[in-house]
């Protein structure tokens, strides 16, 4: 009968997909950018769990940072300044079956963009957001961003910013609903995999934020801390990012942190002397704002057309 499967039809190849499916043109990123690595990372990973290019999606705002989508083989949303997130649950709402990322940089999401990260965070729809953090405006050429530490010159401070850095870590635990925080380095690649593997395992929004180095405009920022490794808190957990301990011996300064405990997640964020690297918290049992805006995903366009004439119908007078 039609449309039965007949005993002689073979099933056709299984798609195999490797490093170059998911590369695309060649980064225009500066020489020890550490955007770099980053972009490898989610290659590997895309790669490693054999996500379809046709079925992965890459978000991003505007900056330096914002150019991954051009760099990876998958379909890519290059947006507006600040408006990555607002896209990004506009793409999850009515494709709950693609794989997602947010790509964004501490001046696209923690200014013009802060009230959409915030609800972003709040909504806990499922994607993984990366914030690219190098303290600086880099594509704009050297303007204070909210990350930029007091201090130092800008094109914005020539005499150095007066401002107290925002700390996204801190804001993102203190944001209602958040079900997943975390934090890396860019020039510790085994960890970045490691970070953006388990963001991308969770069902809900993940938010890392990578401290990435800028060679050009804040070269002096991370410099210290990526040549002496005892300025790093490696965060650990059998519920954490997981690093074999060729990498966890790397770093001397160590605190067990079950990323169950928000309130000391909250503490060790705030930690000035060092930089904390590893899982903050994670609430898997968030509320997950999709599963309300998926409502009539599988309406024909016949059923939606009819629902639409009902709506309007309440309106007439």
């Amino acid at each position: 009968m039609y449309g039965l499967k007949k005993d002689w039809e073979v099933e056709g190849p299984q798609r195999v997909f490797m490093l170059g499916d998911y590369v695309s043109a060649e980064p225009r990123w500066c020489p020890g950018c550490g955007d770099h690595a980053v972009l490898t990372a989610v290659q590997r990973l895309a790669r490693d769990q054999q996500m379809p290019p046709e079925k992965t999606v890459v978000v991003s705002g505007i900056g330096c940072s914002s150019r991954f989508p051009h760099y990876m083989r998958t379909y890519g949303f290059h947006g507006l300044h600040g408006r990555a997130l607002p896209l990004a649950c506009g793409v999850r709402s009515r494709r709950p079956d693609l794989h997602l990322f947010v790509v964004t940089g501490d001046g696209d999401c923690c200014a013009i963009g802060m009230g959409h990260w915030v609800h972003a965070l709040r909504y806990n729809m499922n994607m993984t957001i990366l914030l690219f953090d190098n303290n600086i405006y880099g594509l704009t050429k050297a303007q204070t961003s909210p990350t930029t530490k007091r201090g130092a010159n800008s094109m914005t401070h020539p005499q150095g910013s007066f401002f107290v850095p925002l700390n996204p870590i801190s804001l993102a635990l203190g944001v209602s609903n958040v079900s997943f925080v975390a934090q890396t380095v860019d020039w510790n690649p085994p960890h970045v995999y490691a970070t953006i593997q388990a963001a991308q395992a969770h069902q809900g929004t993940s938010f890392i934020r990578i401290f990435q180095r800028c060679p050009h405009f804040t070269a002096d920022v991370f410099a210290e801390a990526q040549r002496d490794p005892s300025q790093v808190l490696l965060m650990r957990h059998p519920q954490g990012v997981k690093v074999d301990e060729s990498v966890a011996k790397l770093f001397k300064n160590q605190v067990e942190h079950d990323p169950r405990d928000i309130n000391r997640a909250r503490e060790i964020a705030d930690h000035e002397e060092l930089f904390p690297i590893g899982l903050f918290y994670r609430n898997e049992n968030a509320e997950q704002y999709e599963q309300s805006t998926a409502q009539g995903l599988g309406m024909s366009p016949v059923e939606k057309i009819s629902a639409l004439n009902r709506v309007l119908d309440r309106f007439m007078v």
